[in-house]
């Protein structure tokens, strides 16, 4: 295989781990009828509550345990993120607040929250790192990895881009093989109908939000922790591909196992412009760079559209989806 075609998908795949972990904590959450717009700062809030401890760790401790330093980057990453969907549920489900409106405040809070405590709780360094978490994060599967061009392409990568996959397959299942499944569907459908069959339809979008916050915070730690080689700089990447993890969701048809291919593919779109000099012989001048990044979203667009004209129910979103559910008036 081209040595130019297996960089490109080891450039892609560990981007497109990033917005899929945000795109599937997304889907969870819509599927529940809530839109949440604050991805990005959810990712935001799960990338530097990971970090922090992992970094905060390392520097009091003489020998860091690795073990040790990956729980406590994943605890607090979505102990993080799971706040935020927590705040995000009070205000849309419990005070029925506008969706779109909390979304992006929220958006605007994670960011705010996010690089002030990075600039100065980190000792106001702009070069911090937590390199005994990269180290464990990104090391990869030993002996297989080394196995030519498909070790590479296969078993080259870090230990999330593989729970990544995982995380897709059991959401399908239990969004379509079990009872809560069928429970959360229902809930994002109709929630009236759902109400009346005896679900409990605050708690079904509580969960779901908080879940899919955490889910979607983990992209933010792997983002950091593993992408970004565990140096909180250069981070303002994060809102862009939180950005595209929304647009991920809509390409996906709000399908988990969608989202595993098509977060590859944004990836591989997102990169095109880098190795086209080698796949094709084409030079691409600087101004163009912008435009060809910009690819994956004007698929999402054309997906978008194709979706429409076709109207059918299983690639439309829920019913309910960004509307608040009042009981009094069912």
């Amino acid at each position: 295989m081209s040595s130019v075609l297996v960089a490109w998908i080891l450039r892609a795949i560990p981007f497109g781990t990033i917005i899929m972990f945000g795109a599937l904590g997304e889907i969870l959450t819509e599927k529940s009828g809530n839109l949440n717009l604050g991805v990005p700062g959810i990712m935001y809030l799960g990338g530097f509550g990971g970090f922090a401890s992992a970094y905060l760790y390392e520097k009091s401790t003489e020998n860091p345990n690795a073990a040790v330093c990956v729980l406590l980057a994943l605890f607090f990453a979505i102990l993080a993120s799971v706040i935020g969907g927590l705040i995000y549920s009070f205000l849309t489900v419990t005070l029925r607040a506008n969706q779109n409106v909390t979304g992006l405040a929220l958006t605007t809070f994670g960011m705010g929250v996010a690089n002030f405590f990075g600039v100065y709780l980190l000792n106001g360094a702009s070069y911090t790192a937590a390199p005994v978490t990269y180290a464990t994060f990104s090391k990869k599967i030993p002996h297989l990895s080394s196995m030519g061009w498909a070790g590479k392409v296969f078993f080259g990568y870090g230990i999330l881009v593989y729970v990544a996959i995982a995380a897709a397959i059991i959401l399908h299942y239990v969004m379509y093989h079990t009872r809560v499944g069928l429970n959360l569907r229902a809930v994002g459908e109709n929630p009236a109908t759902a109400d009346a069959a005896g679900i409990n339809v605050n708690k079904y979008k509580y969960l779901a939000t908080c879940i899919g916050a955490g889910i979607s915070g983990i992209g933010g730690l792997y983002y950091v922790l593993d992408y970004n080689q565990g140096i909180w700089a250069t981070t303002d990447q994060i809102e862009a591909l939180g950005w595209l993890a929304l647009a991920l969701v809509i390409f996906t048809t709000w399908k988990p196992l969608n989202a595993i291919w098509g977060a590859y593919l944004f990836g591989m779109l997102y990169w095109l412009y880098q190795f086209m000099p080698g796949l094709m012989g084409i030079n691409v001048p600087g101004y163009i760079t912008d435009l060809i990044q910009m690819v994956p979203y004007v698929v999402t667009m054309i997906v978008l559209i194709v979706v429409s004209f076709r109207k059918k129910k299983e690639n439309q979103p829920p019913a309910s989806l960004g509307l608040s559910y009042f009981r009094e008036e069912r």
